[in-house]
């Protein structure tokens, strides 16, 4: 991609009400914009890192069985009463009338798999199902802010399972836990996994994969020594004490951004809306369920939260938009050539081709974080400066050596 044509331009200062680090360096990148409060366009660099995002995910959850799909976000008020969710989700759910009929925006889609199971699954053979899709949601956030952290309009990675017993449910559970985990330490996180309270979705304790935040809206309390953790909802104790799981390490406390959260949520779906499968003796059951999501957008943002310095961006390697940003300085007579030959060899380039001065075009490369930047100029001739964004050094190398160091 040539810079010069790439929209939209950068912009030297951040939105006068951008509080959050994510919204002042993803907007002034060029790599989000924002409509209203709470609702954001994906401009071409945040949809580049977000379809990274959702591709690692798509991977990890082919990996456990998950077939994707794509559900309705518009869902009728009758489904959502079978539940009687439709009464408890008013606060945050957006319902309304149209020609006598009301309908409500999906922030979840649950209701959804369960008419889809009850219309296609008639016996124990028929299970288990693991179904997921990428998909917009809607959430009436009464206070939008912390940028694309909390969103009105947000997109979700929600997978669902279906079971003919819980002890098959929890199973299929630890395996989405693990897979959650892959998936985090592929995109470059530093997590915790931690138990919280179900809230609208359950009664029974689920897990929520947490990310250490100085601009986190959460806190969590953590051990020191061993993978215990909880929301601070559910803590009963206090920060400095024994961990109450290996009675070695203390307890710690910290801000967090949540990214990802796992609902066992039994057969409580099931018995409401009359989702029931014949076992092998004959007799009806009703199907057990989970719930499993994760916000690729929030994603996007907790990564430039916990992913920035004092220039911009740094994206980790696995998601950035471009493996390298080439930077052509006046007089260089090669940059086109070494464009198209990376290019040739399937490597992601943004090329800096604008004739804007040396000064501008460094600053900018430091505030979009692109992992690492190669510099032509005609000091170097044939040479090209090779410099990591998480470093100062820079080295001379041939369009080979760069090629070989690229692709290993």
């Amino acid at each position: 991609m040539r810079q010069s044509v790439l929209f939209p331009k950068t912009r030297k200062d951040a939105p006068k009400d951008a509080e959050s680090i994510n919204h002042q360096l993803l907007v002034r990148g060029g790599f989000i914009d924002q409509l209203m409060s709470g609702s954001w366009t994906l401009m071409p660099l945040g949809f580049r890192v977000v379809t990274k995002i959702n591709q690692i995910i798509r991977e990890e959850m082919n990996a456990i069985g998950g077939q994707e799909m794509l559900m309705p976000v518009l869902h009728p008020k009758s489904i959502w009463e079978e539940t009687g969710r439709w009464e408890k989700a008013k606060e945050i759910m957006y319902q309304f009338k149209m020609k006598d009929k009301e309908y409500g925006l999906a922030f979840t889609h649950e209701e959804v798999v369960m008419d889809l199971l009850r219309k296609n699954i008639k016996s124990y053979q028929d299970l288990p199902i693991y179904v997921y899709h990428f998909s917009t949601k809607f959430r009436d956030e009464a206070r939008a802010r912390s940028g694309i952290l909390r969103g009105r309009e947000f997109m979700m990675k929600d997978l669902y399972s279906a079971h003919v017993s819980e002890s098959d449910l929890m199973d299929y559970y630890n395996k989405v836990k693990d897979a959650y985990s892959k998936i985090f330490k592929r995109i470059g996180f530093d997590f915790r996994v931690t138990e919280a309270s179900g809230g609208v979705f359950t009664d029974k304790h689920t897990h929520e994969f947490q990310v250490m935040a100085d601009g986190g809206e959460d806190f969590i309390y953590y051990c020191d020594n061993c993978d215990w953790g909880e929301n601070k909802e559910i803590f009963a104790g206090k920060e400095g004490e024994k961990c109450p799981k290996c009675k070695n390490g203390k307890v710690k406390g910290a801000k967090s951004i949540e990214v990802g959260n796992i609902f066992p949520l039994g057969t409580w779906f099931a018995e409401r809306m009359r989702v029931y499968y014949a076992d092998d003796k004959g007799l009806k059951k009703p199907v057990w369920f989970g719930s499993y999501g994760i916000g690729p957008t929030r994603v996007m943002g907790t990564l430039v939260e916990v992913g920035h310095d004092e220039k911009g961006i740094i994206w980790p390697k696995a998601v950035a938009p471009y493996e390298v940003h080439l930077v052509e300085l006046s007089g260089a007579k090669n940059a086109k050539k070494i464009y198209e030959e990376l290019t040739q060899k399937g490597i992601e380039v943004l090329w800096d081709d604008r004739e804007v001065g040396a000064g501008e075009k460094f600053a900018d490369a430091d505030l979009i974080g692109i992992p690492s930047r190669l510099v032509v100029s005609e000091r170097n001739g044939d040479k090209i400066e090779w410099k990591e964004r998480t470093s100062e050094k820079t080295e001379l190398l041939s369009l080979d050596e760069i090629i070989s160091k690229l692709e290993s």
